[in-house]
């Protein structure tokens, strides 16, 4: 692991904490509209609009695609007031633009800060991923395990039996065998249509949420974005990239990839220190969501700093005439 680098985390982590819930609060008027690009483009507008107050010198290193691709906050956008630090970024101005849309459980807004160099410039491809919480060995689960053959170690380092593991998975049809595998075992799985950001952060409060283990393959920026979740509240995670053509290979080239079939650890996908934070639009088991009283809008944040392992929960009332 390289050296951490003092990047005044303390001092930019509510900034951040900002950042997220404001741009949670410019999709709330989306919420079950139907409109997934514009209660995407909401939030991005706003989280810009924040980033550029910090006193940083920052670039998004995972963001909403390359730069042909803007208004969106692109892969290699600079951000900040052009002062203070260096700084890495990885966002998802909305993660759940669906869930959002159908007013469904779940929805954030999610970003991480580190110093410069510090977090793995994933491509836009998929990755296989697998998470565990915190309080077990290095090595319980791994990779080269097949699904059923996780959840029987799982349960044998918790000290119970495969009945007493929950996996989330994400419900997609590639993810079939999986599923069917994991419920060979006997164990639970507690599907999600969207949203596997909060998906891997669930682990990290299995006695909150009832989930134990994350596995499926799912975006591999927000698979660097869960890492930096991880690496502020503990846990295990892992993630290979899937190539399904030329192009995205050549994507992971461009990215500075060169060993393909690498498995990277938490610790590979974020190298130093982080700060993240995650404000919640729809109602979820990590935070609730966005709420509107008669003068009011209430919106609950946790705020994480990986330097100290410090998790705060966060709630701010912000007036409607403010919006």
């Amino acid at each position: 692991m390289t050296k951490s680098i003092d990047f005044n985390d303390r001092m930019l982590s509510l900034g951040l904490a900002r950042v997220a819930e404001q741009a949670a609060l410019a999709s709330a008027k989306l919420i079950g509209r139907g409109d997934e690009k514009a209660a995407d483009q909401a939030a991005v507008n706003a989280m810009r609009d924040q980033l550029n107050l910090l006193e940083i010198r920052g670039v998004v290193v995972i963001g909403e695609g390359e730069r042909d691709e803007a208004p969106m906050l692109y892969i290699g956008e600079e951000v900040g007031s052009g002062a203070g630090p260096e700084v890495d970024i990885a966002l998802d101005p909305l993660e759940g633009t669906t869930l959002t849309a159908k007013d469904m459980p779940n929805a954030l807004t999610v970003i991480a800060m580190g110093p410069r160099g510090s977090m793995l410039h994933a491509p836009d491809v998929y990755m296989d991923k697998l998470a565990i919480g915190p309080g077990y060995a290095p090595g319980t689960v791994t990779m080269d395990m097949a699904p059923a053959e996780r959840v029987r170690a799982l349960a044998k380092a918790k000290g119970g039996e495969p009945s007493d593991v929950t996996v989330c998975v994400l419900e997609r049809p590639r993810h079939q065998d999986i599923i069917a595998e994991i419920r060979s075992t006997g164990a639970a799985i507690r599907l999600i249509t969207d949203g596997d950001v909060a998906g891997v952060i669930h682990c990290a409060e299995a006695d909150i949420t009832g989930i134990d283990m994350y596995m499926g393959s799912g975006g591999a920026p927000e698979g660097v974005l869960a890492s930096a979740a991880l690496k502020c509240m503990g846990g295990q995670m892992y993630g290979k990239l899937l190539f399904r053509n030329e192009d995205e290979i050549g994507r992971a080239r461009k990215a500075g990839i060169e060993d393909l079939d690498r498995v990277y650890t938490r610790d590979d996908m974020v190298q130093n220190d982080v700060i993240f934070a995650a404000t919640g639009v729809t109602d979820g088991s990590i935070v609730s969501g966005i709420k509107r009283e008669v003068s009011h809008f209430t919106t609950e944040t946790i705020l994480m700093r990986s330097k100290t392992g410090s998790v705060r929960r966060m709630i701010y009332r912000n007036p409607v005439s403010a919006m």
